[in-house]
């Protein structure tokens, strides 16, 4: 189990009654939206965070406040199954929540534990090139700009151009050691 406490923020693995959540989120058109997958129906919702549970390589880790237990958003980590990489997944904070504006903290502990429990070398992110918000949140976490990856992925019935972002486990290490 994976628990990890910020300065106000914590991230947690998830449990079967953090259902209700991630169904919330994952049939949201709004939450979805700049996700690279497509809005869910309830079953799809409630298969994939059944699967997300039992599996080794995709984590999801529930985003709640530091003493608090109520989830109010989700990031994941989908560890590759090549080299020692990693994807930083599906940052999702709820609207109106008090951790609102803590999305670049949550991405920070989710790579630092990554770098320093997983001994993963490289971890990287992306988002949508019309999510202009997100540059932000990628660079106040610590990844550094990489490429633009044209039309990699399709949701709405669109091709997306995807904004790449990285950080390298040794040069975490220099700028973010303790």
């Amino acid at each position: 189990m994976i628990d990890l406490c910020g300065r106000d923020v914590r991230l947690r693995s998830l449990r079967p009654g953090d259902l209700k959540v991630y169904t919330q989120v994952y049939t949201s058109a709004v939450l979805t939206r700049y996700l690279g997958v497509d809005r869910m129906d309830e079953d799809r919702a409630r298969a994939t965070f059944l699967a997300g549970l039992r599996s080794d390589r995709r984590i999801t880790l529930a985003i709640t406040e530091p003493d608090g237990e109520a989830v109010h958003g989700l990031i994941g980590l989908l560890l590759e199954d090549y080299g020692s990489s990693a994807m930083i997944t599906g940052l999702v904070l709820l609207p109106g929540s008090p951790i609102q504006g803590r999305g670049a903290q949550a991405g920070r502990l989710l790579i630092d534990y990554a770098f320093t429990h997983l001994g993963i070398h490289r971890i990287w992110a992306g988002h949508r090139r019309d999510q202009v918000l997100m540059e932000r949140i990628m660079l106040d976490a610590g990844l550094r700009p990489e490429a633009t990856l044209r039309q990699v992925f399709r949701t709405q019935g669109r091709w997306h151009d995807v904004v790449t972002y990285s950080a390298l486990s040794h040069e975490w290490g220099l700028v973010h050691a303790p």
